[in-house]
């Protein structure tokens, strides 16, 4: 089943719940879908690798602006953001743990040979692809000049 699909039944029960937090992060996503569709030289269908790429833009975007809300004293424009990041955050797999990261990490950087932090492109190029969806790539690489230090 597509995403596009998955909200769009989602949508329905948000809409029969009454959930205007729902209804507004699934009519984002949905919109978000819309216009990666539209761009020029799009595919007729999205990929699942974009699928994961537009849904975790979402919840970066919802974050970031949460973190400057709160940054201001202003929780009451962050907790709209957070419980709209929550609701985005169902459609992506699961997430894995720092100590999961980290452990994947250590395989990659023995597969590639990397020792020194000169060796950190060659780690996130391996790293980023293998964990695509299942880890931030800002905790991916604080772990990885972690390890390479």
């Amino acid at each position: 089943m597509s995403l596009q699909t998955k909200v769009m039944e989602a949508l329905k029960e948000a809409m029969k719940a009454k959930d205007t937090v729902a209804l507004e992060s699934l009519r984002a996503i949905k919109s978000a879908i819309l216009l990666a569709k539209t761009e020029a030289g799009a595919a007729e269908e999205l990929s699942e690798a974009d699928e994961l790429k537009l849904l975790q833009k979402l919840v970066k975007q919802r974050k970031d602006s949460a973190a400057l809300y709160a940054q201001q004293g202003r929780n009451d424009l962050a907790e709209p953001e957070l419980a709209q990041m929550a609701v985005i955050e169902k459609f992506l797999p699961a997430q894995l743990s720092e100590a999961e990261v980290e452990t994947a990490l250590r395989g990659i950087i023995n597969q590639v040979g990397a020792t020194t932090p000169k060796d950190m492109g060659k780690v996130m190029g391996v790293a980023t692809k293998q964990l695509a969806g299942k880890a931030d790539g800002k905790l991916i690489s604080e772990i990885v000049k972690r390890l390479l230090s």
